[in-house]
């Protein structure tokens, strides 16, 4: 059986790695085992914190929009203000409305008097 040198396609594949790794720190971004490693932890904590990067963005409205709804007796509360939105077929996403809470309070209570009228 003949040889085969893998050097070029050994160097090629670790290279590639190290693109990836070059901005981590010490050992990180030198020893080849250590980026294979960091980079797998890496791509396991994006995956698992796009997920939580959403929820927390949903959490953020949600008490905006409450804040705001008990500050200026809209409804008592959030739940009433969303409800009553379903129920009025007004199709306002948390985000839009956590938006128009911030910036125009009035504009807020114009949307509730829509939804109980």
């Amino acid at each position: 059986m003949t040889r085969v040198k893998r050097g070029y396609t050994a160097r090629r594949r670790r290279t590639k790695i190290r693109v990836f790794a070059s901005t981590f720190r010490g050992a990180h971004s030198r020893l080849t085992r250590t980026i294979t490693q960091h980079k797998m932890r890496a791509l396991v904590s994006s995956h698992r914190d796009r997920g939580r990067q959403k929820r927390n963005f949903r959490r953020l409205w949600i008490t905006r929009i409450n804040a705001v709804t008990r500050e200026n007796k809209v409804f008592h509360s959030y739940s009433r203000l969303i409800h009553n939105l379903y129920k009025g077929q007004l199709l306002l996403n948390r985000k839009i409305l956590a938006q128009i809470a911030i910036s125009n309070k009035n504009c807020l209570y114009m949307i509730s008097n829509k939804i109980i009228k």
